[in-house]
């Protein structure tokens, strides 16, 4: 299962563990069960995007749409991009 997160600080989905940053997410599938499961991974690839940033100056946090798991294309063509309906995709 992919999730895409995109900041927000009017309507998150959830918070960042450490900061308190928020973000929609929007997902590929959508089953409750598996986004159930899927948010202890989503918090903890958040509070490890803090672990990497520590001792730069870099934010924890990437400025752009990113994925859970991680890809290497561009966020906004990814599968929970465009299943989850991303409001990103009308660029």
């Amino acid at each position: 299962m992919q999730v895409l997160c995109n900041a927000s600080k009017t309507s998150p989905d959830v918070r960042c563990p450490v900061c308190g940053d928020g973000f929609q997410l929007f997902w590929e599938r959508t089953s409750r069960t598996e986004r159930s499961q899927m948010l202890g991974k989503i918090e903890q690839e958040l509070i490890d995007q803090h672990a990497a940033a520590t001792g730069s100056d870099a934010a924890p946090h990437p400025d752009q749409a990113f994925n859970i798991p991680s890809w290497s294309g561009p966020a906004h063509f990814s599968g929970a991009a465009l299943l989850g309906g991303f409001p990103g995709l009308a660029r």
